[in-house]
This record gives C-alpha cells, sequence and structure tokens, in this order.
C-alpha cells in the first residue's frame, strides 16, 4: 500500500484526530469555563488544530480533513464542558491522576524539546561521571603476571608454594596496560571472565582456565578507562534532559505549593 492509501485509511485518520485533540486539549491556552455555553471555534483555534494535524500527519489537512478534525474537537469540548457541570471529576482518581500528570507535563514541555549544547552536556558528564563509568569501562587496561600449567593440579599445587614459575611457553610473562579486549583476543573468553572476577592483589591467584592450560595470574592493577563522551552523547542528552523536566516539576510544584497553608 503507497503512502497516499495508507494516508486515506479511516482508521490512521481517526487515530490522527485522536492525537490532533490530545495536543489542542494538552497544550491548548486558557482552560474551559464550565458554566460558558460558548465554544469558540475561529480562525487561531482552527489554526491551531490544523498545525496539529500537520504535526501528526506530516502534512496539512484538506479543507473536509480539517471540518472533521474541528466537529471533533467541538465534540470533546462539549462533552467536557457537560462532564465538569455535573461534576463528573470530583471524587474520581482517574480524573485527579490524570489532571495531576497534565500539570506536571505543562511544567516539563519547555525542557522536553530543548537541546542540550556540548559544552553543557560534558559539564553533566564530569559531574556525573561515576554514573557512566560502567557503561564505559567495559574495557578497562590491567597489567598482571601469569604462570601457564599443562593441568588444573598442577597449578593448584603451585599455588599453593604460593606460585611459582610455570611451564615454558610463548606467551609473555607479563602483561603490562592492556585493554581487557585484548586480553580476550589473546587467552580467550573464558580467561578474560576469571580475571574480571579477581580483584588486584600482590598474591597470586587462579587457576584460570584458557585454550592454553591453566594459568596462575598476579593482577597487579585495574584502571578504568575515562568515559567515551562521543559513545555517551545520545545517553548523556537523555538524561540530561530527564533531569531538567523533573527539576522543573518540581519548581513549579514549590512556586504552587507556596500558595497553600498546609496543616498536617
Amino acid at each position: 500500500m503507497n503512502l497516499k492509501l495508507l494516508l486515506r485509511e479511516p482508521l490512521l485518520q481517526f487515530v490522527a484526530i485522536g492525537v490532533v485533540l490530545f495536543v489542542v486539549l494538552t497544550w491548548g491556552g486558557t482552560p474551559p469555563d464550565p458554566a460558558s455555553r460558548v465554544i469558540k471555534v475561529g480562525g487561531s483555534e482552527r489554526q491551531k488544530i490544523a498545525e496539529s494535524w500537520t504535526l501528526t500527519m506530516g502534512r496539512a489537512p484538506t479543507d473536509a480533513e480539517l471540518d472533521q478534525a474541528v466537529d471533533a474537537y467541538v465534540r470533546e469540548e462539549v462533552l467536557y464542558r457537560e462532564a465538569l457541570r455535573l461534576g463528573l471529576d470530583e471524587g474520581d482518581a482517574v480524573v485527579r491522576r490524570r489532571l495531576v500528570s497534565k500539570m506536571d507535563l505543562s511544567a516539563s514541555l519547555a525542557a522536553e524539546t530543548v537541546e542540550p549544547t556540548e559544552e553543557m552536556l560534558r559539564a553533566y558528564l564530569e559531574t556525573n561521571a561515576d554514573r557512566y563509568v560502567g557503561q564505559t569501562a567495559a574495557n578497562p587496561e590491567v597489567t598482571f603476571e601469569q604462570a601457564l600449567f599443562s593441568s588444573e593440579r598442577a597449578a593448584r599445587n603451585a599455588l599453593g608454594r604460593g606460585g611459582t614459575p610455570g611451564e615454558a611457553t610463548s606467551l609473555p610473562a607479563l602483561i603490562k596496560a592492556s585493554p581487557m579486549r585484548d586480553v580476550e583476543a589473546r587467552f580467550g573468553q573464558q580467561f578474560a571472565d576469571g580475571l574480571r572476577g579477581l580483584s588486584p592483589s600482590r598474591e597470586w591467584q587462579g587457576p584460570l582456565v584458557s585454550g592454553f592450560g591453566w594459568h596462575l595470574v598476579r593482577l597487579t592493577s585495574r584502571n578504568a578507562v575515562p568515559p567515551d563522551f562521543e559513545a555517551l552523547r545520545s545517553v548523556l542528552a537523555n538524561d540530561w534532559r530527564t533531569e531538567q523536566i523533573a527539576a522543573r516539576k518540581q519548581r513549579a510544584y514549590e512556586l504552587l505549593a507556596s500558595a497553600y497553608r498546609i496543616e498536617r
């Protein structure tokens, strides 16, 4: 089905009208007066509905589609005002939660569309670096010594003696400041996983198994690689925006709450 035929589908148009109504009613201006019997749908209202339609569908509405969206808006407004007039919103937990959500949405709307600059994101990363170490330190640099044995028993016997040079091998005895991905490429995943489970120590540890045999290792250091800004850019932007939204909601609440006297 091509795009033109798809856009003519009644179900899609119905969904589009629903989204348009949500945008118009949620982000609209002055809340309706339930006592008023006048529903104004002038040029500015029609323009707002048309803009919401365009934003939703990616194109301007036809005259017929705009008339349909306006009719749906009027119907929604009539039923909404009558519901308020009858007090159907009072004591309704669902309505209460939706009104609270709408207030929060109003407070956070500006933050949802703002794009932080690189300087803002770098400052945010510097302030919250510890939060992202786990996301970019899957490849820390490690320094360790290793001794190879042909069997687990031989390795354990050597470990019981406090560690000893292993059997002759072409593998280097000292691996210095090597990224974990390089260690895994040389010794295999099973060895690398075992090494990840060890803490730096002056003592020999193990044995760890690899495709070469069984190893005792003396892990000298494990240094986390600093967070990679470019790799985290999109994550940082989302997290920064989430915090901004939460902060704006809280500031808006505190401003509103300051007008109330809370009796506990």
